[in-house]
């Protein structure tokens, strides 16, 4: 519609403009018979001057009837050409309005079909739907429940085993700070008999303590228990075999008992799992009776190192 009106609005000055030059044709020809007619007047002859004369009023009332026809004929022309397009224009408005409202009440008829649809048939489903995701979600949070409930066993039993070692870790501690006061103790005792006291409490907190058996070895040869001393080192040597500590004091119970071999045996040992043992050995007042023993003194010969 809107492209027959704009054809309609464009055909109309073509129209005016062919009758204006239509009209102007006409003016010049009428102007041309006029002037053909004033030359008659000026020069007439003789016998058609009256005739012409008496046509003049004619032909100008001819003329000016002709430009009122057309002028009628172009109001009219004017007035059907508006009279057409504002038509043409109410029935494309009116068909535009009607397919808006037919197109938003059939997409309202669908809307409510659907809906009603849904509403009559799914009803049902909905409340199923409903139901098993109600069944599902309880079912869900039962067996994440049951899953953390399994997590905080294991973690409870965890934490009582944590709390176990931290205790066993803490009496370890106190006992560990008890037997470091004892080994201060046996520091400053005066006497073997006071060290070896010492010692015992500390194999009473801690039975089999190699350590505290070699020292007591130590204070039994300080005493001149040579044989206790040589018990205590074998009980050492019989849990730590490389134990060169007590293969030392060994060695000086060997030396004070006579039995040089078994003493320089037992020197070697010591020498070989710990060298710091050699300087020992030079400055050892136990090991008097072996010097001049020919394997003592490339023992500790062989040991001593270089000088400059």
């Amino acid at each position: 519609m809107s492209g027959y009106r704009i054809k309609n609005l464009s055909a109309s000055p073509v129209l005016i403009r062919s009758n204006l030059l239509f009209l102007a044709l006409f003016l010049v020809t009428l102007a041309s018979s006029f002037f053909a007619q004033a030359n008659d007047a000026v020069n007439p002859p003789e016998a058609a001057r009256p005739s012409a004369i008496h046509d003049k009023p004619l032909v100008e009332r001819y003329v000016l009837d002709e430009l009122k026809s057309l002028r009628h004929d172009q109001q009219d022309l004017e007035r059907r050409l508006t009279i057409d397009i504002t038509d043409r224009e109410l029935a494309v408005a009116d068909k535009s309005m009607n397919y808006a409202n037919v197109t938003v009440t059939y997409f309202f008829y669908i809307i409510a079909g659907v809906a009603s649809l849904v509403a009559f048939i799914g009803w049902q489903s909905l409340r199923e739907i409903k139901t098993h995701t109600a069944k599902l979600a309880a079912n869900q949070l039962q067996s994440i429940a049951e899953q953390y409930e399994e997590k905080f066993k294991v973690l409870e039993q965890e934490l009582k085993r944590k709390s176990r070692t931290i205790t066993d870790n803490n009496r370890e501690i106190e006992i560990i700070n008890e037997i470091h006061n004892l080994w201060l103790r046996a520091q400053s005792a005066q006497t073997p008999e006071q060290k070896i006291e010492v010692y015992d409490e500390i194999l009473t907190i801690r039975p089999g303590d190699l350590e505290a058996l070699t020292y007591k070895a130590d204070a039994a040869m300080e005493m001149r228990e040579f044989n206790w001393a040589q018990s205590l080192c074998n009980r050492v040597l019989e849990v730590d075999p490389t134990n060169a500590h007590a293969f030392y004091q060994r060695a000086c119970a060997f030396a004070c008992l006579g039995v040089e071999d078994r003493a320089i045996s037992d020197l070697e040992r010591a020498i070989h799992n710990s060298a710091s043992f050699k300087e020992l050995a030079l400055d050892e007042a136990d090991f008097s009776q072996l010097k001049g023993h020919a394997r003592f003194e490339t023992l500790l010969a062989y040991h001593e190192p270089e000088k400059p």
